[in-house]
């Protein structure tokens, strides 16, 4: 009969990975706050717990984020054209609070609109987010006091999302919570919180990821579904796994998460689609009908070198092939390595490649890919790469629409300077994205892998056999013998494979 202190042993809980031991860039930044955590150090034993530290982090760094965009909320947003611009403030939020009948108390989809758009071009569940924002929005004063409201209503709905985004990740993975701190202190996060309302649709694709870790299918579809029917993107989640799910075999537990996130998809969008199809169908109508606009390469390809081909509908067909390739190579990769790809970074690479490949990028857009980012590649020199390039695309726009909006005095950046901003965001992003594919094919270089652990984001997934493999998936992987540390006993019969010193 083992003894009380082996029993013990047993049953422990694998220790957490301290960021600050392995990874060189946490143990120098630990420095402004006493250094890298010692060998001794004693874990769980202090109120200040890994989620609470992050989340606590996350709302300090999302109200800088509004501090940075008081110059706006003074008057940028009101007087003059270009000084939001110059000041790089500006938001949607304000603007919108009139422009889409919120301050006459129209309803959104079901009343039409008398300014430049017919109906609200936004999803239904970010409708309903708006819509919530302007009754908490009181109807007296000057309109500039009631935008000034409203913003400040929603970014504090908008900081409750950031929270929920933070919680979410810190928890994922398990032995990981320390990650939680590359969504935190993103500075690419902070500055475009509240330009639109996208951290809604993430602060859901973050809950639906974390439900598919703990292995409740259902709840994830559900939580997809949602963010679905406030932005178009995280349907595209539901391609990597399928794929995966089809390499271990999981048929069912797919066919529970795609049935979920199609019925509470259709249970937001069916009334509307029933009694206002005309609005409800302004959003989708609107992105197809939609021109080249900012931050794409083909912005760069219509200025430099316009073409009478380059048509709305030319690059929508273009971009769409584009995308069906993307995907068609990542359900290779995934077939073909020689491990299954983990969860988080497939969805990194779908989600990138749409933005890459999209007609448009708009600033917020980065908040879709960095909690992705900090669960596909969790290692602060390649994030943070990243986010020095997101950054100079955060300026570069503005100051783009300063020189644009500043008349002779072409105050800002003229046009081959923004073509360069474009540049930078889409190498930096191209950057990651090699990156987590270079893991995928040698998972001795995933961080993640090489603490011992297989799939944390997996759920099902985490850990099981292989069912159907293609090429180099049927061999063992390249230079394994060269691994140090923690290994990984791939597709145990099992739960979450064994893990051998």
């Amino acid at each position: 009969m083992p003894s009380a202190e082996t029993t013990r042993a047993s049953v422990r809980e694998p220790e957490p990975v301290q960021p600050t031991r392995e990874d060189g860039v946490a143990a120098h930044g630990s420095e402004l706050i006493g250094g890298p955590v010692g060998r001794r150090a004693l874990s769980g034993t202090s109120w200040w717990t890994p989620l609470r530290v992050v989340v606590l982090i996350a709302i300090g760094m999302f109200a800088l984020g509004m501090v940075q965009k008081l110059p706006c909320y003074d008057g940028g947003w009101f007087f003059g054209a270009s000084s939001q611009y110059t000041h790089a403030c500006y938001s949607d939020i304000p603007h919108l609070y009139q422009g889409r009948g919120f301050a006459d108390g129209l309803v959104p989809y079901f009343d039409k609109l008398s300014g430049d758009m017919d109906y609200l071009e936004y999803p239904v569940l970010t409708g309903v987010f708006m819509e919530v924002a302007s009754w908490v929005t009181p109807g007296s004063g000057s309109i500039q006091d009631q935008e000034q409201i409203y913003w400040m209503v929603n970014a504090g709905m908008l900081m409750v999302c950031a929270a929920v985004i933070a919680v979410c990740v810190t928890r994922t993975h398990a032995r990981r919570p320390w990650d939680g701190l590359l969504v935190a202190l993103a500075p690419a996060f902070a500055l475009t919180a509240t330009i639109n309302w996208d951290l809604l649709a993430v602060a859901l694709t973050a809950a639906a990821m974390l439900m598919w870790s703990r292995g409740r299918a259902l709840a994830f579809g559900l939580l997809l579904g949602l963010a679905t029917a406030a932005k178009l993107y995280p349907v595209l989640l539901l391609g990597p796994l399928l794929i995966l799910c089809w390499r271990a075999g999981k048929w069912r537990d797919f066919g529970t998460a795609f049935g979920g996130a199609a019925v509470a998809w259709l249970a937001v969008n069916l009334p509307v689609m029933l009694f206002a199809f005309e609005g409800w169908s302004k959003f989708y109508t609107f992105s197809q009908e939609r021109g080249v606009d900012f931050g794409s390469f083909w912005l760069i390809l219509t200025q430099r070198w316009g073409s009478p081909f380059l048509t709305t509908d030319n690059i929508n067909t273009l971009a769409t092939v584009l995308m069906l390739l993307s995907c068609l190579g990542i359900a290779a990769l995934t077939m073909t390595a020689p491990r299954r790809p983990r969860f988080a970074q497939l969805a990194f690479l779908i989600v990138a490649a749409f933005i890459l490949t999209n007609k448009v990028y708009s600033p917020q857009y980065v908040l879709w890919l960095v909690p992705l980012a900090a669960l596909a590649r969790p290692r602060w020199r390649d994030f943070l790469v990243w986010q020095a390039c997101e950054v100079v695309y955060f300026l570069g726009i503005w100051m783009y629409l300063a020189y644009t909006t500043s008349g002779d005095a072409h105050k800002g950046l003229p046009t081959e300077g923004y073509q360069a901003a474009i540049a930078v965001h889409l190498l930096g992003t191209l950057y990651l994205c090699a990156v987590v594919v270079r893991d995928i094919l040698m998972p001795e270089r995933d961080v993640v892998r090489l603490a011992g652990d297989d799939d944390p984001t997996g759920g099902v997934l985490d850990g099981a056999e292989d069912v159907f493999v293609l090429g180099a998936a049927a061999r063992p992987p390249r230079h394994a013998a060269h691994i140090e540390g923690p290994q990984v006993q791939w597709g145990g019969t099992g739960a979450a494979g064994d893990r051998s010193p």
